[in-house]
């Protein structure tokens, strides 16, 4: 068996992108068939503001696959997609 990609999304409660950028996480992992995992991570929380401070994440959203920073803003979906299949 397959051990699954980790997705995780360092965001923040009044951030438009962050939201839009949930959305097409959503969607891209409801057509993967459970091939990923994605945590989401409130920035301004104290475990949030932890873990970016170490992580050296200052802006969101903040996408990181397998603890590796892959994107510091919103993507397009193709650029997702492309990034999050390896392609």
């Amino acid at each position: 068996m397959l051990e699954k990609e980790k997705i995780e999304l360092f965001y923040g409660l009044v951030c438009p992108h962050c939201k839009t950028l949930k959305k097409m996480l959503k969607k891209f992992l409801t057509e993967e068939n459970n091939n990923y995992i994605l945590k989401e991570t409130l920035i301004s929380s104290p475990v949030g503001m932890i873990k970016s401070f170490k992580k050296n994440i200052h802006s969101v959203p903040t996408l990181l696959l397998n603890d590796e920073i892959i994107f510091r803003y919103l993507p397009t979906e193709e650029e997702l997609i492309k990034k999050l299949k390896k392609i």
